[in-house]
């Protein structure tokens, strides 16, 4: 019996994985990878180039619908004929920090941002880079006509190459890490573009969860897309009381939640999720990448950092680290260096030194789960995702950590899953997207005693010194 085929695409910072799937199942029946070049300012030409590879040789042959997750906040400004004004800035670019602090302040403070828009702008959002075009850029500025983020541009160059392409499109949950498109009012705030960028521009128009915003040359239908983290939810199928916990270059935590939340101290973003819902989320820059630095600074591999964290005792023997390397987006501490804090001769182990990377890694992240547990988003559970939740370190210390059971799903591709599921989900129609089942790889229930409050508060005491917060 023939198999109904559909594709799913995650565009992410480092490369392009494409997966196939059984549109009833979710069975992955084939896959492809491209890389994409290094910097937090890319051309979006790149990410054309990594999607081409990525799908050569015949991998979308048969396949009957297609959905883009991408990296979110990215920048692609076009001008009045589509054509790229400049490098995108990605989400990782922090050039545009004094320019998020102006626009807080001009609008009267976070209260009101969270009350328009759901968040609080940092370097990260679209908004910010806007203003810093048109401060910095003029002449780019001048030229352009359109922004897109980085899903939105790959769907329509996909659409593009057959001719289907009508218009820019995006869907609620990319458009709502913009910064001017509220998912408490699900419209577009023009009057805050015009305040970051000195006059309206157009906007992709945002689709319905599951409409069909076009057709390729092949016949292959064309679902709306949306973030990373929103498609990883998809491919999750996360209820509400799942928090996941996703370990990639950046760090993030979101779950499911039925109403916009309303952080004023802006760590929580109310981003909408690509169901209908909502996915209330925190982001950090540093996450997976901590690790392969300590590794690096100890001469070791990966591998060889989880042989000698797990041979350290919990805490490290007292050293604790606040692991901002790249700068951090939360805390919003975009000029920030990492800190080794309560290093004496006793504890100056590489034991504890991969010990205090590991614990550092994951403490900013609980605290993300505390943050959402206080504006009321259940956490029954912690599903850990992305490359480092493979770490035999990170799976070890994060129950102690979190204080809830903590599940790794089976290894996979989740965010190009749930893009294709979403494929499926358009080209069936209906009220839900396909119920795909997600295995398990391992589950471990919290672990008793105090160890993890006891690194935890040490953490956030480190934070309140170094920082004040």
């Amino acid at each position: 019996m023939s198999r109904t085929l559909v594709a799913g695409v995650d565009s992410s910072t480092q490369s392009t994985k494409v997966v196939v799937c059984d549109a009833e199942t979710g069975e992955i029946v084939r896959s492809g990878r491209a890389a994409h070049p290094e910097g937090t300012a890319v051309h979006p030409d790149r990410w054309w180039d990594a999607y081409q590879a990525a799908t050569a040789d015949g991998l979308l042959e048969g396949v009957r619908a297609i959905a883009v997750g991408g990296q979110q906040h990215g920048m692609c400004a076009l001008d009045e004929t589509d054509t790229v004004v400049r490098d995108a800035l990605l989400w990782n670019d922090t050039r545009s920090a004094r320019a998020a602090s102006e626009l807080v302040a001009e609008l009267g403070g976070a209260t009101a941002w969270v009350e328009a828009v759901g968040l609080v702008p940092v370097a990260s959002f679209t908004v910010t880079k806007l203003r810093w075009l048109a401060e910095n850029e003029p002449q780019n500025a001048e030229r352009v006509e359109h922004v897109v983020l980085p899903h939105d541009w790959l769907t329509g160059q996909i659409l593009k190459q057959g001719n289907g392409f009508r218009e820019w499109t995006t869907d609620r949950g990319d458009a709502s890490g913009t910064g001017y498109w509220s998912p408490i009012t699900g419209e577009y705030r023009p009057d805050l573009l015009e305040r970051a960028f000195g006059r309206i521009i157009g906007t992709p128009r945002v689709a319905g969860p599951s409409e069909v915003v076009g057709e390729t040359g092949t016949g292959m239908l064309v679902a709306p897309g949306t973030g990373d983290n929103m498609a990883a939810a998809l491919g999750l199928g996360i209820a509400p009381g799942d928090i996941v916990v996703s370990l990639g270059t950046s760090g993030a935590v979101f779950g499911e939640h039925q109403r916009p939340v309303f952080d004023t101290g802006g760590d929580v973003a109310s981003f909408a999720s690509a169901a209908g819902g909502h996915l209330p989320l925190m982001c950090t820059l540093n996450a997976a990448r901590v690790l392969t630095a300590a590794a690096r600074m100890l001469d070791t591999d990966l591998s060889g950092l989880d042989a000698l964290a797990l041979a350290a005792d919990p805490g490290a023997g007292g050293l604790t680290l606040l692991p901002y390397l790249d700068g951090e987006r939360t805390p919003n501490l975009p000029e920030a260096t990492g800190t080794l804090g309560g290093i004496t001769r006793g504890n100056a182990t590489p034991e504890n030194l991969a010990r205090a990377a590991v614990e550092g890694m994951l403490c900013n992240l609980v605290a993300g789960v505390g943050s959402l547990t206080r504006l009321g988003v259940a956490a029954r559970r912690v599903l850990l995702i992305g490359g480092a939740s493979g770490s035999a370190a990170v799976r070890a210390i994060a129950p102690m950590l979190f204080g809830v059971p903590v599940v790794v799903p089976s290894p996979g591709e989740y965010v190009a899953v749930g893009a294709a599921r979403q494929a499926a989900w358009a080209l069936a129609g209906g009220d839900a997207p396909p119920d795909w089942p997600v295995g398990t790889e391992t589950e471990s229930d919290p672990h008793p005693g105090h160890e993890g409050s006891e690194i935890t508060g040490r953490y956030a005491g480190l934070l309140r010194s170094m920082h004040g917060r």
